[in-house]
């Protein structure tokens, strides 16, 4: 990286102090337990060795494109850094099997570090994504442990994230597949052409059955780690266990500094990482803004939390005494700093759905009144219901307009009052739901929408549920009572504008369709209409509850 293109990244992430100089030893050749050798680049001081506290940066993505963004930022704030290219990609030896390898690498690579006559013994991490997730591989076990950690944009465990409430969340993991399959082959022609060439290939595999065959289409090749994705979406916990880091002794753990958003496909569990880490006694603060995975205006944020972080964990700098949670209002265009999370000031308030299409803020219907006759739709797998923004690693992400899905026969909407007044929305957001099918199958997708005067519906946050026979709690009746955590928000409603919550049994293709069949997600290629029935009123309340701040 030319000394121009370093200064022209300084100043886009803020950093206007003078560069330190810094030489890149490449190649460094770091063995771990099984035999395999993983290369790594080493940032340092020029001039002779000397024992250094150490940034290690554990990479999928290549030591030459974000390993090397980090590094040389990192060195140029004075900071000694090793980038690895993790197994299998970019020169190092083995298979890449994703999150599978990355706590025996990692620990091997960390003994290894602290055993170089360039390392004084602390050694801290950073990283957004899978680089991140690295970290959780090795910091719960690391003994003795790390002096600090920046884990931006990622979580602890894989399973919640990618197949969220039982539903493989298909087009983002074909969205990482699609790049991590390609990256080592593409050139500056393939790579300036993939969005638009690959995205459409991307929607047509996604679409394609049986999903097990998809890989070849969206990559031209067999992917193992979309195999295994797509193999094992049944009990994904047993076949991620390697990848599952949440059972973790938060007093045992280093200072965590984190940076995610309220469009980040991460940041469900982020916080519940978060809110465990703080209970358990670690030190720990997190930035929430209003981005999305990747998102260019992050990009600052990371960079200066990061900088700062280790600079207080590593070189004994002063701390900026901010508050352990920052949280961007959207459409409020504030930021609250608050002690922890969830927000100590939020009240809970119930909204109910209604007959006639209505949500109501108060009670679901008069005491004694007669039972409401459900609500009904046929979910149909041979056309399900289309996603529309939310959190996705490429566009379209955030909001959207949601008219048209709203408009289908499949889809139910629930609408309140307009708003008197602006209304503050930061916290947790559930729903309960009570539904019947008539297989006893489906999937179940609860999204809030911000409803403007012109009648635009703009998602704010959602979350999908799959119904399993046999594994949920149903009535005699055959009702089942869905109970959903949505992605948490901070969120401004305001004065004029409605709230709206839609009911549907697919967001296809961000979540794959639910068949019906009871064949496994792999191998199906035939499906079966559902109707359901959602019910509400005094006998079963299905609600949202939302956040109310002051």
């Amino acid at each position: 990286m030319t000394a121009v293109a370093e200064r022209l990244i300084d100043r886009r992430l803020g950093f206007r102090e003078a560069p330190a100089p810094y030489v890149r030893e490449r190649d460094l050749r770091v063995p771990v337990s099984d035999g395999v050798v993983l290369l790594a680049d080493l940032y340092r001081r020029p001039g002779p060795v000397a024992a250094r506290p150490t940034v290690l940066v554990r990479t999928p993505y290549g030591r030459d494109g974000l390993g090397s963004l980090i590094g040389s930022l990192l060195a140029r704030r004075g900071f000694q850094v090793l980038v690895q290219s993790t197994r299998g990609t970019f020169g190092s030896g083995g298979q890449f099997r994703p999150f599978l390898h990355e706590s025996p690498d990692g620990l091997d690579t960390l003994d290894w570090v602290r055993g170089q006559d360039w390392c004084d013994g602390r050694v801290s991490m950073v990283g957004p994504s899978y680089v991140g997730h690295t970290q959780w591989a090795i910091a719960p076990y690391a003994d003795p442990g790390l002096a600090s950690m920046n884990a931006d944009i990622t979580a602890s465990e894989f399973t919640s994230t990618f197949y969220p409430g039982g539903a493989p969340g298909l087009l983002n993991l074909a969205s990482w597949v699609n790049q991590i399959g390609r990256q080592e082959r593409l050139t500056a022609v393939t790579g300036f052409l993939a969005t638009p060439v690959f995205g459409r290939r991307k929607r047509r595999a996604v679409a394609s059955l049986p999903l097990q065959a998809a890989d070849v289409a969206l990559t031209g090749a067999p992917v193992v780690f979309w195999r295994d994705f797509v193999e094992h979406a049944e009990r994904p916990r047993e076949f991620w266990a390697p990848a599952e880091h949440d059972g973790f002794d938060a007093a045992a753990m280093p200072p965590v500094c984190m940076v995610t958003g309220w469009w980040d496909l991460f940041v469900d569990r982020q916080l519940v990482d978060f809110t465990a880490l703080q209970r358990g006694g670690a030190t720990a603060r997190i930035t929430i803004g209003p981005w999305h995975h990747g998102d260019r205006d992050s990009l600052s944020t990371i960079a200066q939390e990061m900088v700062g972080w280790l600079g207080v964990h590593l070189h004994g700098g002063d701390g900026d005494g901010r508050a352990p949670v920052r949280a961007y209002v959207q459409h409020a265009d504030r930021w609250a700093d608050l002690p922890c999370w969830p927000p100590p000031r939020t009240q809970p308030a119930e909204w109910y759905l209604a007959p006639g299409s209505r949500l109501r803020p108060d009670s679901p219907g008069p005491a004694g009144s007669p039972p409401a006759p459900p609500d009904t739709f046929v979910y149909d797998p041979a056309d399900p219901t289309p996603t529309v923004g939310g959190p996705m690693l490429q566009p379209p992400t955030k909001q959207h307009d949601n008219r048209a899905v709203e408009a289908r026969d499949d889809v139910l909407v629930y609408t309140g009052p307009p708003q008197e007044s602006d209304l503050d929305l930061l916290g947790e957001v559930s729903a309960v739901v009570y539904v019947r099918t008539d297989s006893g199958e489906g999937d179940v997708f609860v999204r809030i929408c911000d409803v403007d005067p012109d009648g635009a519906s703009w998602n704010i946050t959602d979350a999908m549920h799959r119904l399993v026979p046999g594994r949920e709690a149903t009535a005699p009746d055959g009702t089942t009572v869905v109970r959903m955590s949505l992605s948490p928000t901070g969120y401004r409603l305001r004065a004029g504008h409605r709230l709206r919550v839609q009911i549907a049994a697919a967001a296809f293709p961000r979540f794959a369709r639910n068949h019906g069949t009871g064949e496994r997600m792999s191998a199906a290629v035939t499906g079966r209409r559902i109707r359901y029935e959602v019910l509400h009123g005094t006998e079963h309340p299905s609600h949202v509850v939302l956040p109310h701040h002051p």
